[in-house]
């Protein structure tokens, strides 16, 4: 079975995440979107994404092809349905399009020629706009937990540790020590060699990723992710990290997403609530304005290879692109585009040459190097979105 994952019209408007990814590489939950599908579907995705991030993220043509919406989390009724599709088919949920079954010889026009609509009438979690992604957090955690761990026995938990609840799994090499976990509003998951230092209080639902760590007196507030080989502390309410990121001391994060690479300074905050307790609005950068969110609590957005000082703030419902470098006193603005270097006293561009040698330093702490393909990705983001256009 060939399955191809699709960037939809939300591609967009999840700026400043899909800057640097394919949509269905967002995690929500535990997985990402993609890894859903291939846990669920037994195969291997490609991606029909933007020219540029191609060569990263290949697409892969077959025969006889099933296209789903990358912004669609997989349910067993949906995939059903999806299985069901004939050649020349598509599946819609309203003006949504979920998904559609092609021949090779069609895959030039799949997109303007979808064929005879078929209508899909259950439920959808589908990530649209960036604050869905810990909006939906905890189904999407629920979900995820339930397909890793089911029919699976845990590695056996500490007796140092208070437990809460009987919904806690532990991966081979996962170490939980003298910590509080509570997992009666939510599972607790830890990936392979993930850690929660003592002294932690964790209250579910979590999902602690492969080879990522809770550091000492962490305290986290689900429903919230912590993606692979992240280290994390201070407190964190509803949030998600993609991972290889960092937030490795006090100071708050809440109903917030971090991409890949970022790092946060210590005892730095995000106001998740406005002081009138008005609607959050957020950036939206396919319309190139503000848009509201129907939410009270959302705080920060930052986008892959960001980092921030020592005791930054940030204002609720900041938006910060890609490689953007922030410091100093005061609250710099709600929206700040990629490779901007500075903060509420004002920004510069943080030059490309620059950006790709802390990227390559960065990386390589995670014996990951930056290639030229990645490389490329970050120069033509460079070209884009430094002006904030």
């Amino acid at each position: 079975m060939n399955v191809i994952l699709f960037d939809g019209e939300e591609r967009t408007s999840l700026l400043p995440f899909t800057f640097t990814r394919p949509v269905a590489q967002i995690r929500v939950g535990i997985l990402t979107i993609a890894e859903k599908w291939e846990k669920l579907l037994d195969c291997k995705v490609s991606y029909d994404t933007q020219d540029y991030l191609q060569k990263k993220f290949p697409l892969r043509w077959e025969n006889d092809n099933w296209l789903i919406n990358g912004g669609i989390c997989p349910s067993l009724k949906l995939i059903g349905k999806i299985l069901d599709l004939k050649p020349g088919t598509s599946l819609f949920a309203g003006d949504v399009h979920v998904a559609s079954r092609v021949k090779d010889t069609d895959s030039a026009d799949w997109k303007s020629a979808t064929g005879t609509k078929i209508d899909f009438d259950g439920d959808l979690l589908q990530i649209a706009r960036p604050w869905h992604i810990f909006q939906h957090n905890g189904v999407a955690l629920e979900a995820d937990y339930k397909l890793l761990t089911e029919g699976r026995v845990s590695q056996p938990l500490s007796k140092t540790n208070t437990l809460i609840g009987d919904r806690v799994f532990l991966e081979a090499g996962a170490k939980v020590e003298a910590a509080v976990l509570n997992s009666t509003s939510g599972p607790i998951y830890l990936g392979a060699n993930a850690e929660i230092m003592e002294g932690s209080v964790v209250r579910g639902g979590l999902g602690l990723c492969d080879h990522s760590a809770l550091k000492l007196g962490s305290k986290i507030y689900g429903p919230t992710t912590i993606g692979p080989h992240s280290k994390v502390g201070g407190e964190v309410n509803n949030s998600v990290i993609f991972g290889y990121s960092n937030k490795g001391h006090d100071g708050f994060l809440g109903n917030a997403v971090l991409g890949e690479w970022c790092n946060i300074g210590a005892d730095s905050n995000n106001s998740n609530l406005k002081n009138n307790y008005d609607e959050v609005k957020i950036w939206n950068y396919g319309k190139k304005t503000f848009e509201k969110t129907g939410l009270q609590f959302c705080g920060l957005l930052m986008g892959d290879h960001s980092k921030c000082g020592i005791n930054t703030m940030f204002n609720t419902g900041t938006t910060v692109g890609v490689s953007a470098n922030i410091f100093g006193g005061g609250f710099p603005r709600t929206i700040i585009p990629s490779y901007s270097w500075g903060g509420a006293s004002g920004f510069t561009t943080y030059k490309i040459d620059k950006a790709l040698e802390t990227a390559a330093r960065v990386m390589e702490r995670r014996s990951i190097p930056l290639d030229s393909i990645e490389a490329d990705i970050l120069t033509h983001i460079y070209e884009i979105d430094r002006w904030g256009l």
